[in-house]
């Protein structure tokens, strides 16, 4: 099938079927990374480990709460198919953010950045950002709008994309 105007290149659909995961670990190894090429280029934040284990628990909950959401719903999970979606979720963790897996994951480098100290690894941060928002957020968010239409706009409206 030849794509169209309207369907991404197949390495974009491609790349969606692995894309926040990918992200993810492509991010926390360049935060990492960063943190051992730039060892003077740290900071210390009082009690550093115990906020990066609340920010990752925070982290973990938003994750776990967004996929427990869905299952309830008995909607897919799958990034690579928002088309599939069963039911538009608006409740529990999705009444705070359109995206709280994305979002948990995001908390977990941070929690990283914190962990290590690593200045550098901060500018890992808004990376993952567009990288989701460009090649995963925004297509999903297509998918949604055309499915379920002027609810969507109205929860799209009510609720903040990230935190």
């Amino acid at each position: 099938m030849l794509p169209t105007d309207e369907s991404p290149p197949l390495v974009i659909r491609a790349l969606r079927k692995v894309l926040p995961l990918v992200t993810f670990l492509f991010c926390a190894a360049m935060i990492f990374t960063l943190s051992r090429l730039f060892p003077g280029a740290t900071w210390h934040l009082p009690h550093a480990r115990w906020v990066a284990r609340l920010v990752a628990t925070v982290g973990g909950i938003f994750g776990v709460s967004g996929i427990m959401a869905f299952l309830r719903a008995r909607t897919s999970l799958l990034p690579n198919h928002p088309e599939r979606a069963a039911t538009l979720v608006t409740t529990g963790i999705y009444r705070v953010s359109r995206n709280p897996m994305y979002a948990g994951l995001l908390l977990v480098l941070v929690a990283e950045v914190i962990y290590l100290g690593t200045t550098p690894g901060l500018l890992v941060l808004p990376i993952f950002i567009e990288v989701l928002q460009r090649w995963q957020i925004r297509p999903e968010e297509e998918a949604l709008r055309a499915k379920f239409g002027a609810d969507y706009a109205v929860y799209a409206r009510r609720t903040r994309r990230w935190l």
